[in-house]
């Protein structure tokens, strides 16, 4: 064979795999790390006070994350642009929560795209990804602040992790009629 272990033509095929390999691994690692960046944004500088904290764009920005990236990397970057908020948004106490939570809609999100394979899967994804969040910040609240506290900020809850999706819904309308999200997904 022309590229066998034992031919001339290996090391340099290899080789040419490897530079492919980095190249597309920085990619994926840069993509990550700015989509991190702006759920940061979307979290710290886009706040939208309430009765009980703040409402923010950073849901969006994470399930958005989730459809160019996918689960996995959608969870990372999700995770840590979230977390990051709350780290220097001075709430300490939620810094693991937030990052475990946020991760874990991303990647329910993203299983379930993988899995069910119809037009609409990414809202069914993005829907119990949510519900998910409501369930894990809310038993945080529990263990925070007690059981009747946690209920009573729940609604803000609902209504932020409920306007993250309809706001998705809109960007993922607008940039997937113009091609855009397909256009960032191939980069």
């Amino acid at each position: 064979s022309l590229v066998s272990p034992s031919s001339f033509w290996y090391p340099l095929v290899q080789k040419h795999i490897q530079e492919r390999t980095d190249i597309l691994r920085t990619k994926e690692l840069t993509k990550t790390a700015v989509m991190a960046a702006l759920v940061f944004v979307a979290i710290y500088v886009l706040k939208i006070p309430g009765p009980n904290g703040y409402s923010h764009l950073g849901d969006c920005m994470i399930l958005i994350s989730v459809l160019l990236l996918g689960g996995r990397k959608g969870a990372w970057a999700g995770g840590i642009g979230a977390a990051l908020a709350d780290l220097l948004g001075g709430y300490m106490q939620w810094v693991l929560p937030t990052f475990l939570i946020k991760a874990f809609m991303a990647l329910i999100m993203g299983y379930v795209i993988n899995k069910w394979h119809h037009k609409g899967n990414w809202l069914l994804g993005a829907v119990l990804g949510g519900i998910f969040q409501i369930m894990g910040y809310t038993a945080v609240k529990i263990f925070y602040y007690g059981f009747a506290t946690a209920m009573v900020m729940t609604p803000g809850l609902l209504v932020q992790t409920a306007f993250g999706l309809v706001l998705t819904a809109i960007f993922v309308g607008v940039l997937g009629t113009t091609g855009i999200l397909r256009k960032v997904k191939e980069m």
